[in-house]
Parts: C-alpha cells; sequence; structure tokens
C-alpha cells in the first residue's frame, strides 16, 4: 500500500459480482519523474485501460474518460465529496491530475462501477476514495473515504480499503502499520466482511517489514 486511516462506507443498493476490472491510473507523473513518492496502488485485478497511462516515472498522459464518464469531473461535481478534496484535485502538470480511477463489478448492477483514489501532487498519499454506482444512466456515490491517509481497491469483486497507520513521530513514508478493510456489496450497500492490522518490523538499514498480527 502507500498512503492511509480510516474508512467511512456511504450506503447504496443490491449484491455482489465477480469483478472483471479495467484499472486506469492518471496520477502526477510528471513530478514523480522528479522524486515523488509511492502513493498509489492501482487496483488488483487487471492493468490500465485506454485513456490513462500507468504510473510510471516514463509515462504521461492528461486525464480522459473511459465509458464516456470523466473521473475527474465526476467527484469535483460530487456534492459528497469534501471541499478540501476537491481544492486538492487539480492538475499536478500541464492537465494531469493525481486520480487512480478502477471500473468492475462491485455493486452487482448490469454498467461497471467505478472506484476513484485522490492523491496528493507532491508524494502521492490517499486524500480520499469513493466508489460510484450507475443509478438509472447517472453515477451514484455509494462509498466515500476521506480520512488520510488512504486508499480503496477492487478485488475479486470486494472493495478493500487500505488505511495507513503513523505513530507520534512517524514521517510520512514510514508509518509504523496499516488497517486492511474489506468490504462487500449487501442488501443495497458496502458492509465490512473482515479486517486485518499489520504492524511493520523495523530492520536494519531503517526499512520496514509487514508483521501480520495473530
Amino acid at each position: 500500500m502507500r498512503g492511509l486511516t480510516g474508512a467511512r462506507p456511504r450506503t447504496a443498493r443490491t449484491t455482489p459480482q465477480a469483478a472483471s476490472t479495467t484499472t486506469v491510473v492518471v496520477a502526477a507523473l510528471a513530478l514523480c519523474a522528479a522524486g515523488c513518492g509511492t502513493g498509489g496502488t492501482g487496483a488488483r485485478d487487471e492493468g490500465p485501460a485506454n485513456g490513462y497511462s500507468a504510473a510510471s516515472p516514463t509515462a504521461q498522459a492528461p486525464a480522459g474518460r473511459l465509458n464516456g464518464v470523466d473521473p475527474v469531473r465526476l467527484v469535483k461535481g460530487d456534492p459528497e465529496v469534501s471541499a478540501e478534496v476537491k481544492r486538492q484535485l487539480k492538475p499536478c502538470v500541464a492537465d494531469e491530475y493525481p486520480v487512480d480511477v478502477s471500473y468492475g463489478r462491485l455493486t452487482g448492477g448490469t454498467v461497471d462501477d467505478i472506484v476513484v483514489n485522490v492523491l496528493t501532487c507532491g508524494d502521492a498519499v490517499g486524500v480520499g476514495s469513493y466508489v460510484y454506482r450507475d443509478v438509472h444512466g447517472a453515477y451514484q456515490n455509494v462509498f466515500a473515504a476521506e480520512e488520510p491517509p488512504v486508499y480503496a481497491e477492487m478485488d475479486r469483486g470486494d472493495l478493500v480499503v487500505t488505511n495507513q497507520v503513523y505513530d507520534r513521530g512517524d514521517p510520512v513514508s514510514s508509518p509504523s502499520g496499516e488497517n486492511i478493510i474489506t468490504y462487500r456489496w449487501s442488501e443495497g450497500r458496502f458492509v465490512e466482511e473482515f479486517r486485518t492490522h499489520n504492524d511493520y518490523g523495523r530492520v536494519a538499514g531503517g526499512e520496514q517489514t509487514p508483521v501480520p498480527l495473530e
């Protein structure tokens, strides 16, 4: 994971379905080439879709649309998204926006759901994660997590939200651990299935190794 703490689900409608996911990444690529951190993660199912570039130091592409949806405009026009997240959702370089976008089936509908992660430009820390579901031809916010650092992914039909945990004095680059929460769509809303907490063990050289708690 890369930058993450506490998810709060929003309600919506139906039952889970296995995901056939296309992962899309639009990040602050030019800034990352200059040395930003590894903030985004991308979804766990498939690779990048047309219209976006994968997050790599050499790949650069402007924010675009997939399936006729502009994810940046979707988030900016969402009244459920905080003013602070909208303030940070601006181009990092030219028209490159710091967002990761995934498309797939999470809510049992006939149209792909959309997972959008909004990141910071400088160090790519997740500041907001959202799930949008098609309702009568318009996308509706059915999940939001805005307590950074946070990152949401699609994993085989489930929604997996990772929150990195910091002890007092931890630098942004070195969290003390992480909470991983898995949600499944049930009876019109995302319901928590289970959660895992990992503590990062300190090793020589200042690097960290995740240590699952029993």
